[in-house]
């Protein structure tokens, strides 16, 4: 699908290539050949970055910031990084881009040990620049919401966030904060409707 900035240098690129054949064929000049074919390589570049804008645009407008720390308990109270898998597994299917958000002692809950982004991304099948852990003494709960501030995305968690009220206005902003948890071994996600995603 050809986005509306993308339409010039669309054009453009075209017509360089046709203004190519033209002083080819029909002019036999080079000189123009040569100012046709730089043409034809600034288009190109502009529908690369158009491309590339567009793409990152519309993946940025996926993500969902996970409370890493808080949906590993959904099930039976438990911590277990499994929950979360198939939390993030599941909005993966469904198309969103799931961003993690861990509190730093997450490790010494799932395994005795401090764990990192690293570990943890391959726990949960994602690429390591979709988790993070954050340093020990800091709360994860701002790290989350200024994230999703920043990728304007929406926050799952069943925290309710309310220190962060004055912060963070967003919170009461209806479909901001995705609740979910386990229901007869059914996992359940209070996912926004498509005209909260878009607003």
């Amino acid at each position: 699908m050809i986005i509306r900035p993308m339409i010039a240098p669309t054009l453009l690129f075209f017509a360089s290539l046709l203004g190519i054949c033209i002083a080819l064929l029909v002019m036999q000049s080079t000189n123009l050949a040569l100012l046709a074919a730089l043409c034809s390589i600034a288009s190109l570049i502009l529908l690369v970055q158009g491309y590339i804008r567009h793409r990152r645009a519309k993946a940025r407008a996926n993500w969902l910031i996970l409370d890493g720390s808080n949906i590993m308990h959904w099930k039976d109270n438990t911590a277990d990084i499994a929950t979360l898998r198939a939390v993030t597994d599941y909005l993966s299917q469904l198309g969103y881009t799931p961003g993690v958000v861990f509190d730093a002692n997450v490790g010494y809950k799932i395994s005795n040990r401090f764990l990192d982004d690293r570990a943890l991304a391959k726990l949960l099948h994602l690429p390591r620049n979709q988790v993070m852990v954050v340093p020990k003494g800091t709360p994860a709960d701002p790290t989350i919401l200024t994230a999703a501030h920043d990728f304007g995305a929406r926050v799952v968690s069943d925290d309710r966030f309310r220190d962060w009220e004055q912060t963070y206005p967003e919170i009461n902003e209806p479909g901001f904060l995705i609740r979910g948890g386990y229901q007869n071994g059914e996992l359940w996600l209070d996912l926004p409707t498509a005209s909260q995603r878009s607003a």
